[in-house]
Parts: structure tokens; C-alpha cells; sequence
């Protein structure tokens, strides 16, 4: 009986030094962001409100990301694209684009000023991938401690960059910057880059920054090259409301994207500007592509060509387009 009760009081004694240890989040963990040791990070698109006095009352909250570039430049001409526009749309475009790039700069300085670390993100449109890369570090100016962000929201290439231009893309930031920016998407799209990790290898050795909108990623990772996610994209207006939400960032709307990192603000801060490629794996045998390769539904043959004449695209990773960063995962089913 004592031996029992000895062996009690130690089970005890372990839970309780096991509670009180720093914890950090793994690809195993279910809602680490309700862990106090991991880091949040918050990102927004230009049309995010915003309380930052408020904001920065969480002390939890380590990084603010923000939307730099979109697309192709804005032309400022009523030719090209915006041919058959009016010249009232075509000054509302240039309107639009001055005020969001001085929004930019002023969310910079006063999230890098309030100690916070910083990133910006391209969204990643169809058209040529080597002016859209110099658009965002025109845009962005990143600085050597601030993360740089390619946000790639699905495989078809006609409503998205195609992942040949996305390797381009990327390709073009490391030459001009000397590092390699960080890979924001969905499930869907990560899962078929993993796949065929041998055809786009730089997409697939890029840090992850995974959006998904469940309590867990049990059984996700590891996935090609990646072992977990640099970020995980728990949280936007997909599945936040007035009267569930699972993080509630204080001095934000419902529609705030919200993000947990796997460490502490510390742990953060020393490996934020990332740049580097992770270790390249063997390529999984082909009867574990042939599970990724389900057959698709009427998927247009152009859109099939244009990412390779040998892999089927599957219909379960089309995606309907969407207007912003925020919205980018429809498949996934809310808490």
C-alpha cells in the first residue's frame, strides 16, 4: 500500500513539473493557440479595421503580417486592362492603390515601432511572375529582418499564379534579395506541391505557413518536405463570429486572420526572417501519388496542360476564386 501511495505522490509530482514546463506547439498539438507559450501573429488585408492600442494590449501577440502587393501593378492608364473602363473607375483604381500602399507604411511603423515583428505578403495572380516580384519589393521594400510572403491560393492557373511562374517568382526574390520568401496556402494546394515536390522544388523546401481552419492537423504532417508549419492560419472570418470565434484579438472585427507559431515570441524572433530552403526528401512512391490523384470532374484540359500533360489536376483542389487573402479555404468546415 505504501509503495502504491509512494508511486502516486511521483505520478503526481511529474504531471505537475510536466504542467509548469514551457510547451511548444507540434504537428500533433489540438488548438495550441490556447497554449499561453506559443507565439500569435496577426495579418490583414487593406480593408482589415483596426484598433492598434487596443490590439497591442495582448501580449501574446509577437508579429503582424500585412498585405503589400496584388497582382501586376496598377497600370494608371485607361488602356491595357482598363481599355473599356470609365476614367471615373480608372482614378478610383489609382485612389485605391496610393491609399493602401500609405496604410502599409503606416501599419509598418507602428507595429515595428510598438516592438512587433514584421512581414508582407504578395497575393499571387496570373500574369508575369517576374514583374509581379519586382511590384512586391517595390512595394514592400522588405528589410533583412522582416519575413517576405508568397501567397499562393490554389493550383489553377487560371484563376491563380501558375505553379511553374510561382518557382519563377520565388526564384526572382532570392536573386534580387539573397533570400527565399515563405509559402502561405491551404491544405489542398500544399498536399499537391508535396506530391510532386520533385517538379516544383523550390515551392516544396519553401517554409509553410499553413492555412487551416480546425482544431488539429493531426495526420497532416509531415508532408513531403515539410515537418510542420512555420505558421498555422487558424482563425479569419470563415469560422469567427460575434458569438464563437476561437481567438478573439482584441481591437479587431471578426474578419482578423489570426495565426499561432509552434514557439514563443523569443523562439520567434530568432528564425522570423527565414529566407532558407528546408531539407529535400526522397520522393514518396507512387502508389502513395496515386491516393493525392483523385479522378477529376470535367476539369478543362488547358487549365490540366498548363501544369503538366502527366498529372491530373485534382477537382477537389480547384478552389472557386476568392476576393481576398482572408477568404481562401472554402473546403474546410468551421469549429
Amino acid at each position: 500500500m505504501k509503495r502504491y501511495r509512494g508511486n502516486l505522490i511521483l505520478r503526481f509530482l511529474l504531471l505537475a513539473l510536466a504542467a509548469g514546463a514551457p510547451r511548444y506547439a507540434g504537428a500533433n498539438d489540438t488548438l495550441p493557440w490556447n497554449n499561453p507559450a506559443n507565439a500569435i501573429v496577426v495579418d490583414a488585408y487593406e480593408l482589415n479595421e483596426i484598433d492598434w492600442l487596443s490590439l497591442l494590449s495582448d501580449k501574446r501577440i509577437g508579429a503582424f503580417i500585412s498585405k503589400a502587393s496584388d497582382g501586376l501593378p496598377e497600370s494608371f492608364a485607361c488602356t491595357g486592362d482598363h481599355a473599356g473602363d470609365t476614367v471615373g473607375h480608372c482614378k478610383t483604381m489609382w485612389r485605391k492603390y496610393a491609399v493602401s500602399r500609405e496604410l502599409f507604411q503606416t501599419r509598418r511603423l507602428v507595429a515595428r515601432a510598438a516592438g512587433l515583428l514584421w512581414g508582407a505578403y504578395h497575393l499571387a495572380r496570373p500574369g508575369n511572375p517576374i514583374d509581379q516580384a519586382n511590384h512586391f519589393l517595390e512595394y514592400a521594400d522588405p528589410k533583412p529582418d522582416e519575413m517576405m510572403i508568397l501567397d499562393l491560393e490554389g493550383v489553377d492557373p487560371r484563376k491563380y499564379m501558375s505553379l511553374e511562374d510561382a518557382q519563377i517568382f520565388v526564384g526572382h526574390i532570392k536573386a534580387r534579395t539573397g533570400r527565399y520568401p515563405v509559402l502561405y496556402t491551404n491544405h489542398d494546394t500544399a498536399r499537391y506541391i508535396a506530391a510532386y515536390r520533385n517538379d516544383y522544388p523550390v515551392l516544396a523546401r519553401l517554409p509553410l505557413w499553413y492555412a487551416r481552419y480546425k482544431p488539429e492537423v493531426k495526420g497532416v504532417f509531415p508532408m513531403g518536405n515539410w515537418d510542420n508549419y512555420l505558421l498555422w492560419q487558424f482563425s479569419s472570418g470563415i469560422n469567427c463570429s460575434k458569438r464563437r470565434c476561437p481567438y478573439r484579438v482584441p481591437g479587431t472585427l471578426t474578419d482578423i486572420d489570426v495565426n499561432v507559431a509552434p514557439m514563443g515570441k523569443a523562439e520567434l524572433a530568432k528564425i522570423w526572417p527565414q529566407g532558407n530552403l528546408l531539407p529535400a526528401r526522397e520522393p514518396d512512391p507512387p502508389l502513395i501519388l496515386a491516393k493525392i490523384e483523385m479522378e477529376p470532374r470535367e476539369t478543362p484540359p488547358a487549365a490540366v496542360a498548363s501544369l503538366s500533360p502527366q498529372r491530373p489536376l485534382p477537382d477537389a483542389m480547384v478552389t472557386s476564386s476568392v476576393p481576398q487573402h482572408e477568404v481562401n479555404a472554402l473546403n474546410y468546415q468551421d469549429f
